[in-house]
């Protein structure tokens, strides 16, 4: 139960984060590395939005070149160089192939454009475009009567991974990370009328328990992403020019998969977008996106039967085997906070990030920068550009790190994820080759972390995994599987924040939350149905 409103006689933080997508966790990792004192606050998960609903791309943005965007296609592609090096688990090289389509752009066009993209930054680990024979190239065999086509490299990455591996940095490096936790309210004041250099409050409430409390910060950061500009005007003066944000709403499809090989695909549509095809997760194809303003509430967006015809379409005048909507297996959206530049067309709304600076830390105002738009590619620049802008206020600021510092997971060693994997294969012969590849593109170097010395606990654990899936069609959706010792539960994850287990019982009332006995993992279905423990609140599995 909550009394009211906690005191918050706590520490002023140097940075009070509102959102842990990409740029709060960014700016979070960036800034505590510097030495600031930071706390970044998120009303749901980590990633929880736009940061996980992306096309899994690290990308230049080749279509940008269309519109003129030359600074941010290069600074984008000097990130994915950056990327490669600092993230090599979660980030990895992708080739692209174009069927071209003369109607939609002429031959010249795309060769300038691929030239630019190849130059226009340096590169060091992805391969040069080149124009092809589709007709007689293997990429060509799913595609109707392609002949000619180009192909280059961009790279693959894992967003929602991403964004966790910066939060576990920050909080490395003494970042509090507070999930489930909503701002409230945003006032101008010190602690217990403290008179000293103007600071924030910032009132949060606790989404579990429903409790509110008080954080004092000296410069708030608002990357609330689709709600930056509900933030924004938690804080703004009556005469302060409010800021005008577009959300696009961006869906994508998860069809079984299309075609053998880990390429991708990039097919130009007949009103001049471009539709992406990728490997994604070993079994699927993933497509997207789309482009649709969006006026609704963010946290409930979904695609729309409109756009899932839209993606199936666009595959369906290039690959030999039609797409219907009733092979999508799962469809979801996001939706992209952009600046609002007067663009008419969505697809044309620059996506670079525009700061809004409120507040004078000389005259005795405390300061806020809110975030509009950005590309996950270039979250580390943009946490480099919110830090500059807070030049006046810490002047004795460390300078930028993070381009060389490797993230949680990515020090592979010199041969990188390849070179990791045959080392690991020998250390744990016992784990499956494609096991080990999903843990390494999700962990990198903490696999070891995950799987321990090997002994019979985590190989139980593989195993419950197995049997689930084998006799009970899969672990129940939205469900978690935690060990207790030599036990396991198994629970609906929306239950886990509010989880109080000592491995012997589970108190209150938790349906569908099972108990399951290490030794008997793997020995046979009945015998594990007779030896498995239950808690008395829980239900059958």
């Amino acid at each position: 139960m909550c009394g009211g409103m906690e005191r918050g006689d706590g520490p002023v933080y140097d940075l009070v984060i509102i959102g842990g997508g990409i740029n709060g966790t960014g700016i979070a990792r960036d800034a505590a590395g510097r030495g600031l004192s930071v706390v970044l606050v998120e009303m749901g998960d980590l990633a929880g939005a736009t940061s996980s609903a992306s096309s899994k791309l690290i990308h230049g943005g080749l279509r940008s070149l269309e519109h003129r965007q030359f600074r941010l296609v290069r600074e984008a592609l000097a990130e994915r160089e950056v990327l490669l090096h600092t993230a090599p688990h979660l980030v990895r090289p992708l080739m692209f192939y174009m069927p071209h389509v003369p109607a939609v752009r002429p031959a010249w066009t795309i060769r300038a454009g691929l030239f630019l993209y190849d130059h226009l930054a340096r590169r060091s680990k992805l391969p040069c475009s080149q124009s092809l024979d589709l007709a007689h190239h293997q990429a060509g065999a799913v595609l109707t009567a392609a002949a000619r086509g180009f192909a280059y490299a961009d790279c693959y990455g894992d967003d929602a991974r991403l964004v966790l591996a910066n939060a576990m940095d920050a909080a490395r490096l003494g970042a509090v990370i507070l999930t489930r936790t909503r701002c409230s309210a945003l006032t101008p004041g010190g602690p217990d009328g403290d008179r000293g250099p103007p600071v924030w409050a910032v009132t949060v409430t606790d989404g579990l328990t429903g409790c509110l409390r008080r954080l004092w910060g000296r410069v708030v950061i608002n990357t609330a992403g689709p709600w930056a500009r509900a933030v924004h005007d938690l804080a703004a003066a009556p005469a302060t020019p409010t800021p005008e944000m577009c959300l696009v709403k961006g869906s994508h499809i998860v069809v079984p998969r299309l075609y053998e090989g880990e390429h991708a695909y990039i097919l130009q549509n007949d009103d001049r977008r471009v539709v992406f095809v990728i490997p994604y997760e070993g079994s699927f194809s993933l497509i997207g996106t789309t482009d649709i303003p969006y006026h609704g509430d963010p946290s409930t967006v979904t695609a729309a039967a409109a756009e899932i015809d839209y993606l199936c379409a666009a595959l369906n005048r290039y690959f030999r085997v039609p797409l219907t909507r009733e092979r999508v297996l799962w469809s979801y959206a996001g939706v992209r906070p952009l600046f609002d530049d007067g663009a008419q067309d969505p697809s044309q709304i620059r996506r670079d990030h525009v700061l809004i600076h409120q507040g004078n830390w000389k005259e005795g105002t405390p300061v806020l920068v809110s975030v509009f738009g950005g590309t996950i590619t270039t979250y580390r620049r943009l946490a480099e550009a919110v830090l500059a802008r807070l030049a006046d206020v810490f002047p004795s600021l460390k300078p930028p790190w993070t381009a060389q510092a490797v993230l949680p997971g990515g020090d592979l060693g010199p041969e990188g994820l390849e070179g990791w994997l045959k080392e690991s294969h020998g250390r744990w012969p016992w784990v499956s080759h494609t096991l080990l590849r999903r843990y390494g593109r999700s962990y990198g170097s903490r696999t070891a972390l995950v799987i321990g010395d090997g002994t019979a606990p985590f190989r139980s654990w593989i195993r419950l995994r197995w049997w689930l899936a084998r006799s009970r069609g899969g672990i129940p959706h939205h469900a978690r599987i935690r060990p207790f010792g030599r036990r396991y539960l198994v629970a609906p994850q929306q239950t886990w924040p509010a989880f109080v287990c000592d491995g012997t019982r589970c108190p209150g009332e938790r349906p569908g939350a099972s108990w399951f006995d290490a030794g008997a993992v793997g020995t046979g279905a009945d015998a594990l149905h007779a030896r498995r423990l239950r808690a008395g609140c829980a239900a059958r599995p």
